[in-house]
């Protein structure tokens, strides 16, 4: 049963990170099976399609953004929270400039379909983050803790967007530090 398990695990990792590198469209469940090394076969045993892989790739976000977020949490001040945060950010410019936001990307990828429902699980794992920050905020007693957490998602969603685009890693730097500056600079 182990076995078993870690193989799903495998398959759960590898489809986070080819349906980031290539989208969801572009990606076969031989590609997955490639990556994780697992023959074509056998994935069927755990996935009967490839939306399924695709909501295990949400999945494997999912877990990622909350092992990150638990981690954080160690930290005693939200303030320095959200710092840390922003500078995992920054810390993932390169991916970012080659691939964009993992869950952004793919959430606009899926929003262009006109049927699974994938659309909204990567809207789920989006709220989980504005939700976290939104909590930040409010332990920081600042005003519409809400408002200022669509700020930092939102900043963070635009920044990747250009690195990709512009397929420059800088601008994650640069606007990481800004995002810093923004953040030092809020009291209640």
């Amino acid at each position: 049963m182990r076995a078993a398990s870690a193989k799903r695990q495998r398959l759960m990792a590898a489809a986070a990170q080819v349906v980031h590198q290539q989208g969801a469209e572009r990606t076969t469940i031989a590609d997955i099976a490639r990556a994780a090394d697992v023959p074509v076969g056998n994935v069927y045993y755990y996935f009967k399609t490839k939306d399924e892989l695709v909501a295990a790739a949400l999945a494997e976000h999912a877990r990622h953004l909350r092992d990150l977020t638990e981690r954080l949490e160690r930290l005693p001040d939200p303030r320095e929270r959200l710092k840390g945060l922003v500078e995992t950010w920054v810390g993932q410019r390169d991916l970012a400039a080659r691939y964009g936001c993992p869950t952004g990307t793919l959430a606009a990828e899926l929003d262009k379909r006109d049927e699974g429902g994938l659309d909204t699980e990567a809207g789920k794992v989006i709220r989980l983050l504005l939700d976290w920050v939104e909590q930040q905020f409010r332990e920081l007693c600042l005003p519409e803790p809400d408002g200022l957490a669509l700020t930092l998602v939102g900043a963070y969603q635009g920044m990747s967007l250009l690195a990709n685009a512009l397929r420059d890693p800088q601008i994650m730097t640069r606007e990481g530090t800004r995002l810093i500056g923004w953040l030092d600079s809020l009291h209640a």
